[in-house]
């Protein structure tokens, strides 16, 4: 076994990264075939959910396929090598193994224990048994994942340590309110009729949310999920809507949850601004910034706040002076959540503005613009200050629009947490918030189930390595009977057929009597850590000839995919 996986998740890498990272369909199906063209690899699959990226494979160079695999991540992901790689991370063999097993349980989880992951592991699967990437080894490694991980959570208390990425988003929606009061007669907007949404749909209609809107960029799909809501028994209304209705639908909506495979935003903060302005008939700010209520003329930057607001020049921004409370100064970057989204040329024209400020003021202004020096410096490779939101964030007072983003990369604007009435939720916070999370003793527990899993299959990886060998020296051993009593039968012609044939019983049970314990020995020795080199040794003592165990391990090719073929057309057959 050569299994080498390459990958980044939201333990080494930012959300920022990620976002940036994330693969559409297509794109995970091209990576998997150039994976499989590439000469280190002979399988591949791909795992690849809100939060990780991993590309999985069967190797025969290490060094060279972790170059291969970095480099296909890099190209696909159209995040650039020298970027990407001080955020990837590398598991060869049995680390390999022990990290998808604890992927599977839930233990690298931002949510830990969250049971979303084996769906996602058994789509992985699904799509490169359909493309025809997954061999031997990646078909039983994802399989047995499969069956670890609802070992875990059926054996052990892990589901208490943790809860699905969309029940912990709402949780983080509510704050302090149980999400059943919370969600109690609010309307609801689900973007998107994929699993995530569809699990946040049944979810919210659970906690008791007068209605549920389903919008959709295949509008079937949303009839459906809107239909299965409604029949679902909890009183909620359900009806779907296309994707040029969300707009409308915003303004009428407490809560929307969006997760589409949109490359670009689905929810602009202009439009999450508008869609809150509606409803109140009132200018809504995005920061300090107001934007006009719907319908009104176009306004222009405000002034700053402050009492030098009628003899300083405005700041082109048209921020207002939070920073240097008071004073009318623009804004602070009040731990850089004031400019996060802005761009570099937006930064350095506030720095300009900083610059030109009276002397007076200049110095209270100084390690403002020394901040904003440095952050547009930072983001000339990314072209944005990264959206840094912490749990103060979270907690807001009148919210007329909660918004839970579980998309990768994100549907929603981050910029609208700046939007007054607004509460954002989204993978960053909800990382944040998972962070100092308890850890249940029953984390523990799966620990040590992964731990002997681990040890397991990598014991039968090892003795399933040298089967080949040990059918090649039964097919010998069987050939060797044939010829010895084809011999026989020439130099005793008239031998009677019942005496014949307990001959021919008698010597195969030596045979077999002789290779019984040799074989089993073996295969024992070979499943111990270090016993690959039984197999080389088995063939030397016996000359076995390599073409024939050549030969079986094709056999075992064929018939594989036989099997995998087979589980296209019956889903009851092959497929986890």
């Amino acid at each position: 076994m050569s299994l080498l996986v390459v990958g980044l998740s939201h333990r080494s890498a930012p959300v920022s990264v990620l976002e940036r990272a994330a693969l559409a369909a297509d794109a995970q199906a091209k990576l998997l075939q150039d994976t499989l063209a590439a000469e280190p690899a002979a399988e591949a699959a791909v795992l690849a959910t809100c939060n990780r990226i991993e590309l999985y494979a069967d190797v025969d160079k290490f060094h060279a396929g972790v170059a291969e695999l970095s480099t296909l991540l890099a190209q696909h992901s159209g995040v650039g090598l020298d970027e990407l790689t001080p955020y990837l991370y590398v598991h060869y063999e049995d680390r390999a193994v022990h990290h998808l097993f604890s992927v599977a349980c839930g233990l690298d989880s931002m949510v830990v224990g969250e049971g979303q992951i084996l769906g996602q592991i058994k789509d992985a699967l699904a799509r490169s048994q359909e493309l025809h990437t997954a061999g031997r080894l990646l078909n039983d490694l994802f399989q047995q994942a499969l069956r670890v991980g609802k070992r875990a959570h059926s054996e052990t208390g892990i589901d208490r340590a943790g809860q699905s990425l969309v029940t912990f988003g709402l949780e983080q929606l509510a704050g302090r309110e149980p999400v059943e009061t919370w969600a109690k007669g609010k309307r609801a907007l689900v973007i998107g009729a994929g699993s995530m949404s569809s699990l946040a749909a049944a979810t919210l209609a659970r906690a008791g949310v007068h209605e549920v809107v389903v919008a959709n960029r295949t509008l079937d799909r949303a009839h459906r999920l809107a239909e299965i809501l409604s029949e679902g028994g909890t009183g909620t209304i359900a009806r779907a809507v296309p994707m040029d209705q969300v707009a409308t639908e915003l303004t009428r909506a407490d809560v929307a949850v969006s997760c589409t495979g949109a490359t670009g935003l689905v929810l602009t903060a202009e439009a999450v601004a508008a869609g809150v302005a509606d409803r109140t008939g009132a200018p809504v700010a995005v920061g300090a910034a107001r934007l006009p209520a719907a319908g009104s003329p176009s306004a222009g930057a405000s002034a700053p706040h402050g009492s030098d607001a009628d003899t300083d020049e405005a700041c082109p921004l048209g921020l207002s002076g939070d920073g240097a409370v008071g004073r009318g100064v623009g804004f602070s970057v009040m731990g850089e959540d004031a400019v996060a989204g802005m761009d570099a040329a937006t930064l350095e024209q506030h720095a300009a503005w900083v610059d030109n400020a009276p002397a007076v003021r200049r110095d209270d202004l100084q390690s403002e613009a020394d901040t904003i020096t440095a952050l547009a410096a930072a983001v000339t490779a990314t072209g944005r200050v990264p959206e840094r939101r912490g749990p103060s964030l979270v907690e807001t007072g009148n919210v007329l629009l909660a918004l839970l983003d579980l998309a990768m990369p994100r549907d929603i604007d981050g910029a609208v947490h700046r939007i007054d009435g607004v509460r954002l939720v989204d993978i960053e916070s909800l990382a944040d918030a998972s962070a100092d999370a308890p850890m249940a003793d029953d984390v523990e527990k799966v620990r040590g189930l992964v731990s002997d899993e681990v040890a397991a299959f990598g014991a039968a990886q090892r003795a399933a390595h040298i089967t080949p060998t040990v059918v090649a020296l039964r097919t010998m051993a069987a050939d060797v009977v044939a010829n010895e009593i084809a011999r026989l039968d020439g130099r005793l012609p008239g031998l009677p057929e019942k005496e014949r044939a307990e001959i021919t019983q008698t010597v195969r049970r030596v045979v077999d009597k002789l290779l019984h314990a040799p074989t089993v020995r073996v295969k024992q020795l070979a499943s111990e850590p270090g016993g690959a080199g039984y197999a080389d040794a088995l063939r030397t003592l016996f000359d076995l000839d390599p073409q024939t165990v050549a030969a079986v391990s094709r056999a075992d090719k064929i018939n594989e995919s036989t099997d995998q073929n087979a589980s296209q057309t019956d889903p009851n057959r092959g497929r986890a």
